[in-house]
């Protein structure tokens, strides 16, 4: 059993018009996969203005499906929160989410974020980048993703394990883009120029790189954000031996994924719940959501953290991260066969 934490009213913000605002209850039960201080400041603003108290439940993302599905119409559960348009996609597939209709929603969320039918929503962006040693490289020596099966990489290259879901969901955007035998071909090669077996997650990958145990490495931006900012001189020193490449800049933009929410089918509260989601929607909402993890703000017009700034015109893939659900079990399968483990 996961515990139940009830929020007091703390936040600050004048009051915000949400199309939903009618009929909302008293309360509002979400289901989160995320665990960011940020993220209790965002439930105390969303409670100050609106007068819903707000239920949290914390789990990881397979916990939380399972419970759903486990309670199922009786579930108190109103918002299920997580990350990755893989797992999203995946819930949705349950049948655990039912659509928002929002004028909200559909004008502040570019499409490329959101569900087709409405059925879940990103809200902060995050993209798959590629890392390479300072001290082995005075410049990047590569530009795409498609160049890390190149055999003049073999044995440099430092990546996780395929039941990662990050490396899931870029696998099916590959299958999106070249289809899965071209996809299967390069994922081959990119398994002939690993440095060591997949292990590890994607901070495991860049502390690798800096040990010398391989010269590239993949991973999310923001585990190298983490390690930049961190108070310990020995994260920043191996931030500072990791160089940054975001792939694809000249051509279809870097992979990005998001952390998105949805309505949950049986949801007791569905009006504070389409309320929650477009509060999510807002700039205010939009900083401190992206604030917690060192994420894109989605929202166009929306500064984001200081940290991420420079990157700020970053030009990232227009797919629609439906399709990285859709994609995925193609993807694991492929994956399986050129024996990525």
């Amino acid at each position: 059993m996961f515990p139940v934490k009830r929020l007091s009213v703390v936040g600050v913000g004048a009051a915000m018009m949400l199309s939903s605002a009618a009929a909302m209850s008293a309360e509002l039960n979400i289901y989160s996969a995320r665990h960011y201080d940020s993220d209790e400041q965002l439930y105390s603003m969303f409670t100050e203005r609106t007068g819903i108290e707000v239920n949290i439940l914390q789990g990881n993302s397979d916990q939380l499906i399972e419970r759903i599905e486990r309670e199922g119409a009786a579930s108190p559960a109103d918002i299920l929160l997580t990350v990755d348009a893989g797992v999203l996609h995946r819930a949705e597939t349950k049948g655990l989410f039912a659509p928002a209709e929002s004028e909200v929603l559909m004008s502040r969320l570019p499409e490329t974020f959101r569900d087709p039918d409405n059925l879940w929503f990103g809200f902060s962006q995050r993209v798959r980048v590629v890392y390479y040693d300072t001290e082995r490289y005075s410049e990047p020596p590569l530009s795409r993703y498609e160049e890390l099966a190149d055999d003049r990489f073999e044995g440099e290259i430092c990546i996780r394990s395929s039941s990662n879901i990050y490396n899931q969901s870029l696998i099916a955007a590959f299958i999106d883009i070249y289809g899965e035998e071209e996809t299967e071909a390069w994922s081959a090669g990119l398994m002939d120029n690993l440095a060591r077996s997949p292990q590890g997650g994607d901070t495991d990958q860049i502390r690798a790189l800096a040990a010398g145990e391989c010269s590239i490495a993949v991973g999310n931006h923001y585990y190298w954000v983490r390690l930049s900012l961190s108070d310990d001189p020995a994260d920043r020193a191996v931030a500072e031996r990791a160089g940054v490449i975001f792939p694809n800049q000249e051509d279809r933009g870097t992979h990005s994924n998001i952390a998105g929410a949805g309505m949950v089918a049986n949801a007791p509260n569905p009006e504070s719940a389409v309320a929650f989601l477009e509060f999510l929607a807002s700039d205010e909402a939009q900083r401190l959501f992206s604030m917690g993890n060192n994420e894109f703000p989605v929202v166009e017009g929306v500064e984001p953290v200081e940290a991420i700034q420079p990157w700020v015109e970053l030009k990232t893939d227009p797919l629609n991260v439906s399709r990285l659900g859709e994609n995925n079990p193609a993807a694991v399968r492929l994956m399986d066969r050129v024996g990525w483990r």
